[in-house]
């Protein structure tokens, strides 16, 4: 059976969406043919925790573990709040940014290059390369966030010659948060030019999203391939919430804020009384206080339910309860190629989507080619109206239903075959 080393930052019990692409990928891998061994963190600092993944790690894995030094840690002195929240990848807006929040911005993105798990590289090329000597893999994959695990591939495959494919489950330059970091000119040139030693060097890139591919093909000649991340769940008959219900699950950054769809809302609640009374707006996970306020300065502070952070166990169940599912990407060109893991789990819930984000959004290709909701642009203020009182009319009637087609190409199994073939290339 082919072995393949699989570097990874984000292993349970670690939360959030990171975790779970390459937990499923060791899940199925051994069912085509790959037998995976697993290096992370021995003691990593991780801004959400999920202790419910820790039961599908499986029993015969090997895991491979070294210390890290985290700077984060040390951050939390100044400030808990701000490194909890700047290592979710929630920053608010320039305006609102207090001193100690731009301070640890700016040694994040010019002390801390490619980012702040950088000391990891060094004693991980160093273990792994002895490793790989005397255990007959000839082939790793790193997956980033973070991207300096990609540094970690780049230095096993020079020195030791190993095949080696990079993951991308987000961009590098192109992450959404990246222009926040308040870069120096050096320090902006330094991420192009690590991103470009890995986009060269790496045997076989893989993105989530076509977009990023496309970005990607612009810089390298390097083999690339998309495998999107899925789901892993099956549908569940369940009652749906009695309260037409539009639910978010997950973070809500300062720059994904639809001011757009709040005023829809609040434009429906005052017209329509009924509307009003049966309407709740559900937030599960980390929501920016922009987005609050913005929801609030809208008249929506009764409708709206702070539900925190839920496990994958309890979000999985609020997707198949709620009566339209809400997805939302930050309204630039930079994030047209962001496809949000949930996207997929909103699939197999079978409830209907209500998508706002950029142009040419790989998300809306998805939700149009699968039949699964609609996507809608932030200034399509009077489309969104008539599809929002279109859902409730049919939530009215009991008829609020998602007639999906084509998911099954979106089970993390059937991709986890595409990516063995890869493996085994």
């Amino acid at each position: 059976m082919k072995k393949v080393l699989i570097v990874t930052y984000y292993w349970p019990p670690a939360g959030g969406p990171g975790v779970q692409r390459w937990l499923k990928f060791v899940k199925y891998l051994e069912d085509f043919g790959v037998k995976p061994i697993v290096y992370i963190p021995e003691n990593p600092n991780y801004p959400l925790l999920d202790a419910s993944f820790e039961s599908e790690v499986p029993d015969n894995l090997e895991i491979l573990k070294q210390p890290i030094f985290e700077p984060y840690k040390l951050a939390s002195f100044l400030s808990k709040k701000d490194t909890k929240t700047i290592s979710s990848g929630i920053i608010q807006q320039k305006n609102k940014q207090g001193f100690i929040q731009k301070l640890m911005l700016y040694i994040r993105g010019n002390f801390f290059i490619p980012d702040a798990r950088k000391y990891w590289v060094k004693p991980s090329v160093k273990f792994l390369k002895s490793y790989l000597k005397s255990s007959n893999i000839d082939t790793i994959i790193t997956t980033g966030p973070p991207h300096s695990l990609h540094l970690i591939g780049f230095h096993l495959k020079e020195q030791l010659s190993v095949r080696w494919i990079a993951d991308f489950r987000d961009p590098w330059t192109q992450i959404g948060y990246h222009k926040e970091l308040k870069l120096t000119k050096s320090s902006a040139a330094k991420h192009i030019q690590l991103e470009k030693e890995v986009l060269q060097q790496a045997d076989q890139i893989i993105t989530t999203s076509f977009t990023t591919k496309a970005e990607f093909q612009q810089k390298t000649t390097t083999p690339i391939e998309v495998i999107t991340n899925g789901f892993d769940a099956e549908p569940k008959n369940v009652d749906l919430d009695e309260k037409f219900t539009i639910s978010h699950i997950g973070s809500l950054l300062s720059g994904r804020n639809p001011e757009v769809l709040w005023k829809v809302l609040a434009e429906i609640c005052k017209e329509n009384k009924q509307f009003k009374a049966d309407f709740r707006l559900q937030l599960y996970g980390a929501v920016s206080n922009e987005v609050i306020e913005s929801i609030t300065s809208n008249g929506l502070e009764e409708e709206l339910d702070l539900g925190g952070y839920i496990s994958h166990k309890d979000a999985l169940s609020v997707q198949h309860k709620t009566q339209l599912l809400l997805l939302i990407e930050i309204n630039s060109e930079e994030t047209r190629g962001i496809i949000a893991g949930k996207l997929f789990e909103y699939l197999i819930a079978k409830r209907p989507i209500l998508a706002i984000g950029p142009a040419k959004w790989d998300v809306s290709k998805i939700i149009t080619e699968t039949k699964s909701g609609e996507s809608f642009l932030y200034e399509d203020s009077k489309k969104l109206k008539k599809y929002i009182l279109n859902s409730y009319q049919k939530y009215q009637e009991n008829q609020l239903i998602s007639n999906s087609v084509n998911i099954q190409n979106y089970h993390r199994k059937n991709l986890t075959e595409k990516l063995a073939k890869l493996i085994k290339h």
